[in-house]
């Protein structure tokens, strides 16, 4: 039996770690929301620094934040945290099966740098960890005092790095790296200081000894970051379905534009929690995206051009030596036991029905073939796309 473990495990960590990160993100934007919302309580309790009634699915619910800790502690008490964490290990399981152990199909690519699979493997995890203890350093230095200053830097930061690893990795390869530095640093502020803070004090109350209130302080300061970084990076574990912005020359600039529209977009809501309208926000964010969506639309000046009608055969001939290893019932590429997508171009009508999906991996975004390993030219690319925009028309 010919068991695609590679193909198997990636559905089953893919699953998990959009389960995980549902259950994250929606704890996460709950909190932040909750937070937001808590009005004084009336009359006033001590220690409680605010309360919210909400109902819902039927029943009556009442919150209590406490400014430091409450006098005693419950016996059952709820730790978020697992949601953080199996997001966390099965993307990375994910980039393992998926990008480290398949390097030479999904990550490197040639024509950028010619990578041993263990260069490959080292770049993208120093740039992984690398970026974690940067922002880690930002967060420790006085530079972390200052919200939005600090936020302009580690934006102009991660923006570097995309640039950086859109010359050195796949497209597809450089976004999804960036979207685990930004993960990482996300996990990294529940495991390295929310949840030992938040065990600081348990520990603190417990022993009856006076509760630091700067333990609760740092554990919002990340818990801010991270609402400010989710949009981001729910858009890059998407983007490889979007190759016009992946795949465009420019696609560091194009990511850095729907990230800090989205950034927008989220404090529209953050405002709105407060009950303050900023409309101006949406506005921003709304312009920010389609700019990005506007420049990758834009046709390269240097596309070859073709004159004339393109035949059938022209096309299927470079669909055949560039596509179909493997877009085909059965793949001969190494990396593939079914075709992508169930995409398989063995046929005129198969080529016929995939033209428009054709056009826009290997003609406008020139995602495809990955990493140009068969070292598809211009002037095919232009050929198959002349082809498409003539009908494309089968015997």
């Amino acid at each position: 039996m010919d068991y695609d473990f590679a193909g198997w495990a990636g559905m089953a960590l893919r699953w998990l770690h959009v389960i995980a990160g549902v259950a994250w993100i929606g704890a996460s934007f709950y909190f932040v929301w909750l937070d937001n919302n808590l009005r004084d309580p009336n009359p006033p309790k001590d220690g409680v620094k605010g309360e919210l009634w909400a109902v819902h699915g039927g029943g009556f619910y009442h919150s209590q934040k406490y400014m430091v800790a409450p006098a005693h502690m419950p016996e059952h008490l709820h730790w978020f945290k697992w949601e953080a964490y199996t997001t966390w290990l099965s993307g990375f399981a994910l980039l393992t099966v998926l990008y480290y152990w398949q390097a030479g199909v999904y990550l490197i690519d040639p024509a950028k740098h010619a990578f041993t699979q263990a260069q490959a493997i080292g770049v993208g995890l120093a740039f992984i960890f690398g970026g974690l203890a940067t922002y880690e350093a930002l967060c420790r230095s006085p530079l972390g005092k200052s919200g939005k200053l600090f936020g302009v830097v580690w934006f102009s930061i991660l923006t570097a790095a995309t640039w950086a690893l859109t010359q050195l990795f796949s497209d597809r390869g450089a976004f999804i790296h960036v979207g685990a530095i930004i993960g990482t640093c996300m996990v990294g502020n529940v495991f390295l200081v929310i949840i030992p803070n938040q065990r600081k004090i348990v520990a603190d109350m417990l022993a009856g000894r006076p509760v630091d209130p700067r333990l609760g302080a740092m554990g919002k300061q990340r818990s801010v970051h991270n609402t400010h970084m989710t949009l981001p990076v729910i858009f890059i574990m998407i983007s490889n379905h979007y190759p016009a912005i992946s795949g465009h020359p420019k696609a560091w600039l194009l990511l850095a534009l729907i990230s800090a529209g989205a950034i927008a977009i989220r404090y529209f809501f953050i405002q709105r929690h407060f009950g303050k309208i900023r409309h101006e926000l949406l506005f921003v964010g709304a312009l920010l995206i389609f700019g990005a969506t506007a420049i990758a639309s834009m046709k390269p000046k240097d596309k070859v051009e073709v004159s004339g009608e393109v035949p059938f055969s022209v096309a299927e001939g470079i669909i055949q030596k560039h596509c179909v290893a493997c877009h085909a019932a059965t793949p001969t590429h190494p990396g593939f036991s079914a075709p992508p997508l169930g995409a398989a171009f063995d046929t005129p009508a198969h080529i016929q029905t995939y033209a428009p999906k054709i056009n826009e991996r290997a003609v406008l975004s020139t995602s495809m073939p990955l990493g140009n390993e068969t070292g598809m030219t211009e002037e095919e690319r232009a050929q198959l796309g002349a082809w498409i925009k003539q009908g494309a028309k089968t015997p």
